[in-house]
C-alpha cells in the first residue's frame, strides 16, 4: 500500500440532476480495501446503457453522493484485504464491477475497491481491454440464453437486437441453434443484422411491424421474449407473442415503464418479469460463476466481441458519454484511466 497514491483522478457524481455541474473530473481519494475487497487499478472502463441511467437517477439504486460511476471494468489487483480470495487475487489482472448499491464508487477513475467475488480473473489469451466489457453484456446474453434453453424454447424475440448486447444474442443464439427474431429501429440496423445471419429482422417504425411481428411469433413460436426497452415496446412483443409466453425485461432504455395489457396476463397466461444480472449471479455458487467466466472468455473474441469507436481519457469522459450516448450502435466508448 506504501507505493499506492493517497490520491487520485476520477470522474465525480455530484448530483442526479444533469445538470452542467452534476458531473465532474477531479482529484479524489484513493479508496482502501476492507475485508474481503481488493484494490483494483483500472486500465478500461465501458460506457454502458445502465451507466447513463445511473448518472440520471432513473436505475433501480442510487448511491450516496458524490460518488464515482461506472458498473464495470478491468485492471489489476494492487492491494488485499483479509481473505482468502482477495490474497488469491492479489496481482492478478480481473475484469471488475461495482454494479451493486453496496459497492461505494465506480470504475471510472484509476482505482476502485470492490469486492473480491466481484472479480474475475483473466486468462492470459484476453486482453485487458476485452476484460473491461466481460461482466455486463457477456454474462447478460448467456443469462438470457439460458432462461431460454431452461424453459426449452428454440425460438426468442428481442428489440434493441442492434446494440452490443444484442448482437452478442444473435451470435451466440446461433451458436446455440436458437432462431432470433430480432427488432431495431433504422434500416441501417437491420442491414448490419442481415450481414451477421440473422434471418428475421423487423424494423419498428415499417407500418406493418406489428402485424409481421405477431405472425413470425406464432409462427416460430416465439414462447419467451427479451426487452431492453420498456415503455410501449413491452406491450407490443407480449401481444405478438402465442399465448402462455413469458417476456424478460432487462433495461429501460425508452427511460419509461413498461406498459402491458392485463388482459394478456389475464386470459392469455402471459408473463412479464425482470431480469437484473446481478440477481441471476446470486443464484449460482461461485464455482458456477467461474465456470460461466471461463466459457465466456474463450468467446470474447468471437461470439461474445465488443466493437470499440472510442478510447478516451478520463477529462473527455464527457465528450465521450455525448459520443456513445448518439452512436450506441457504433460500439462502446472505453475511458482509459
Amino acid at each position: 500500500m506504501n507505493a499506492i497514491p493517497a490520491t487520485m483522478r476520477a470522474v465525480l457524481l455530484r448530483d442526479y440532476e444533469g445538470g452542467p455541474e452534476s458531473i465532474t473530473v477531479d482529484e479524489a481519494p484513493v479508496p482502501r480495501p476492507g475485508p474481503g475487497q481488493v484494490l483494483v487499478q483500472i486500465a478500461a472502463s465501458p460506457v454502458n446503457p445502465s451507466d447513463l441511467a445511473f448518472i440520471k437517477g432513473f436505475y433501480g439504486f442510487k448511491k450516496s453522493l458524490p460518488t464515482i460511476p461506472g458498473f464495470e471494468g478491468s485492471g489489476t489487483v494492487v492491494a488485499a484485504g483479509s481473505g482468502l480470495m482477495p490474497r488469491f487475487l492479489m496481482g492478478k489482472r480481473v475484469a471488475c464491477s461495482a454494479a451493486e448499491p453496496n459497492i461505494d464508487g465506480g470504475t471510472w477513475a484509476q482505482y476502485l475497491v470492490t469486492n473480491a467475488n466481484r472479480c474475475i480473473p483473466l486468462n492470459k489469451e484476453v486482453s485487458i481491454e476485452e476484460g473491461a466489457s466481460l461482466l455486463i453484456n457477456p454474462m447478460t446474453a448467456w443469462g438470457l440464453l439460458e432462461q431460454a434453453r431452461k424453459g426449452g424454447h428454440r425460438v426468442v424475440v428481442q428489440s434493441a437486437a442492434a446494440g452490443a448486447l444484442g448482437r452478442m444474442i444473435v451470435r451466440l443464439a446461433q451458436r446455440l441453434s436458437i432462431t432470433t427474431i430480432n427488432i431495431v429501429r433504422r434500416t441501417e440496423q437491420e442491414e448490419l443484422l442481415r450481414s451477421m445471419g440473422a434471418e428475421h429482422v423487423l424494423n419498428e417504425n415499417a407500418p406493418e411491424f406489428d402485424a409481421t411481428l405477431k405472425d413470425l411469433c406464432h409462427t416460430l413460436g416465439a414462447g419467451i421474449g427479451f426487452d431492453a426497452i420498456g415503455g410501449e415496446m413491452s406491450g407490443r412483443i407480449l401481444r405478438a407473442q402465442p399465448q402462455g409466453s413469458r417476456l424478460l425485461v432487462y433495461g429501460a432504455l425508452s427511460l419509461k415503464p413498461s406498459q402491458v395489457d392485463p388482459a394478456f396476463l389475464i386470459f392469455e397466461r402471459k408473463r412479464v418479469e425482470g431480469f437484473w444480472l446481478s440477481s441471476w449471479l446470486r443464484t449460482k455458487n461461485m464455482l458456477s460463476q467461474r465456470r460461466i467466466a471461463g466459457r465466456i472468455q474463450k468467446l470474447l473474441s468471437t461470439d461474445l466481441s465488443t466493437a470499440v469507436q472510442a478510447r478516451l481519457s478520463l477529462d473527455d469522459f464527457a465528450r465521450g458519454l455525448a459520443r456513445y450516448k448518439h452512436h450506441m450502435t457504433s460500439g462502446k466508448v472505453l475511458l482509459l484511466p
